[in-house]
């Protein structure tokens, strides 16, 4: 191989792995490859002016692809600005392959402006961080990042490049990553041995994450619940990996505390866990999660998860599309007549009890919205109607979505993403990352008022590339979730509720949605009544380019 710099070496990997799309915001020590990128017209630098925004898009670009996504950041600045995406991708496993410049080896010694052990920060948020300190690795280290971040379970890694070292001449060639085969089958002795610990089960549950969507195990999953009679409830579930239509879809356990989980889980006479871990909130139960004796199948890729943080009775480290087909053929042979109409009536009787709660839910939220001249509800309604089949949703909607998606269900795998990881700000990002996955789709991202303000500058990236994805900010002029958390926390602490903590509301002053949007050249209007909303939802989706609507939720103190 013919000797070249690394820096356009590094290049070269890139286009031999078919990466399209670079998501950055430039500096100074990464001068030399991203002015290289002119004689690379196949990767496109996708300019943001916040790293953050540039993880977001990257985020929402891979779970859409299920493939690695490029990110570059700036030093140890640029690095600490998007710490917090990071974060987002590593609980949700997206995998993203991060690149960092730094000045160079030679002045390490020195102190310098803007460095930092960017290896080190790194660290608690990627899965796995390498720094590359000689010319002729560069594309080893690469393709090991790309490895890793495209490996199950998925997640985002680190690779710094020092400008000096990429300034060096290398002869290694660049040539596509491996990635290894990960659809292994289970033991046939484990195997059945989960399937005699299950069959049996009267009140039997699945509780299902990420990697049922990842390894593609959708129709095996609603399967096996059908063969089961198992209600199929969400923990880490930010895909579709079960219909919300499916009638053994129960919803999703809680995402805040451990309480709301355990008594569903503690009610269950059998459990499987599939794709996630037990259990992923953010003020988790410590004990009784399960029954006591109730026998406990976990089945995932990732070893970390299964009995992360309670035993279990069968541990399967095999891909869950594979191992959930196999399990349900075995739970059917060992059911016997009687228990497997016994399955039936009970898929049928939850079906039907889940349809009339759900029913009586969306009854009271559309009263609600109405007894306030809210235009929300209406609003999902006609965008419903209106939006092709095959739109992708990407929601960050948050305490406005019981209202917005009942009308929109989650029922087609890849045509529906939601927020994970905790922190706010990935709606506008992810749904532009969501969109160029899917150049021909309409695609509709939903946020907060308070979560869109983290990545509001995104729409500046959307207007630059002409990435036609549609925006609308769920405004209640409040950190709607944190009071409705913390009226919680006054029941379980026995302290009378009083008012609301003056820092959640963000009424004063009131954010213009549509001056902001439109300054950054996303064409906006804002819907306060539900007769705005026919002419609204008709101006987004004929509008070729980006769009933004400012759907009032919520009446703030202020209004």
């Amino acid at each position: 191989m013919d000797s070249r710099p690394a820096r356009a070496a590094f290049l070269e990997q890139l286009v031999a792995d078919g990466v399209p799309y670079m998501f950055g915001n430039p500096g100074t020590v990464e001068q030399g490859f991203l002015d290289e990128l002119r004689h690379f017209p196949g990767i496109e630098y996708v300019l943001t002016l916040h790293e953050s925004v540039a993880v977001g898009m990257a985020d929402g670009y891979a779970r859409a692809t299920r493939r690695p996504a490029l990110v570059q950041l700036h030093s140890g600045v640029g690095l600490g600005n998007g710490i917090g995406m990071l974060y987002q991708a590593m609980r949700g496993h997206a995998p993203l392959v991060v690149v960092v410049g730094e000045a160079g080896l030679r002045y390490e010694a020195m102190g310098a402006q803007m460095a930092a052990d960017l290896v080190g920060m790194a660290g608690p948020v990627t899965k796995w961080a390498a720094r590359v300190v000689d010319p002729d690795s560069t594309l080893r280290v690469l393709r090991r990042a790309f490895k890793v971040a495209g490996t199950p379970p998925y997640g985002p890694v680190l690779v710094v490049l020092p400008a000096d070292v990429l300034d060096r001449h290398t002869g290694e060639e660049a040539v596509p990553v491996s990635y290894p085969d990960t659809a292994s089958a289970p033991d046939p002795g484990a195997l059945s041995r989960a399937a005699g610990l299950l069959a049996g089960a009267e009140r039997p549950i699945v509780v299902a994450g990420d990697g049922i969507h990842f390894s593609g195990a959708h129709e095996e999953l609603a399967r096996l619940a059908e063969v089961w009679g198992a209600e199929v409830w969400g923990a880490d579930w930010a895909e579709v990996n079960l219909s919300a239509d499916h009638p053994a879809y129960a919803g999703q356990l809680g995402h805040m505390f451990g309480e709301s989980s355990r008594r569903v889980t503690g009610a269950a006479d059998a459990v499987l866990l599939c794709g996630t871990y037990a259990l992923p909130e953010v003020f988790p139960a410590l004990d009784g999660v399960f029954g006591r004796g109730v026998p406990v199948v976990h089945i995932d890729l990732d070893t970390d998860a299964i009995a992360k943080n309670f035993p279990v009775d069968v541990g399967l480290v095999a891909d869950p599309k594979r191992s959930l087909a196999l399990l349900a053929d075995a739970l059917g042979a060992r059911m016997s007549d009687a228990q497997r109409d016994a399955a039936q009536e009970r898929l049928r009787r939850g079906a039907a009890e889940r349809t009339l709660t759900r029913a009586v839910a969306a009854q009271q939220v559309k009263e609600r919205a109405a007894a306030l001249d809210l235009p929300h509800v209406a609003f999902a309604e006609e965008l419903a109607a209106r939006l092709p089949a095959d739109a992708v949703l990407f929601d960050e909607s948050l305490t406005a979505n019981p209202a917005l998606f009942g009308p929109l269900p989650a029922a087609v795998p890849g045509r529906w993403h939601q927020t994970r990881g905790g922190s706010l700000g990935v709606g506008v990002p992810g749904a532009l990352g969501a969109q160029l996955a899917n150049p021909d789709r309409t695609v509709v991202g939903f946020t907060g008022d308070g979560g869109s303000m983290y990545t509001f500058q995104a729409l500046w990236t959307a207007a630059r590339h002409g990435i036609g994805a549609k925006f609308v900010i769920c405004n209640n002029s409040s950190y709607k979730l944190l009071e409705d958390n913390i009226t919680q926390y006054w029941q379980e602490q026995d302290i009378p509720a009083h008012e609301q903590p003056e820092i959640f509301d963000l009424s004063r002053p009131a954010i213009d949605f549509v001056a902001l949007s439109r300054s950054l050249g996303v064409p906006a209007v804002r819907v306060e009544k539900p007769g705005q909303v026919a002419a609204a939802v008709s101006d987004a989706l004929s509008n070729h380019g980006p769009f933004l609507i400012d759907l009032v939720t919520g009446r703030g103190k202020g209004q």
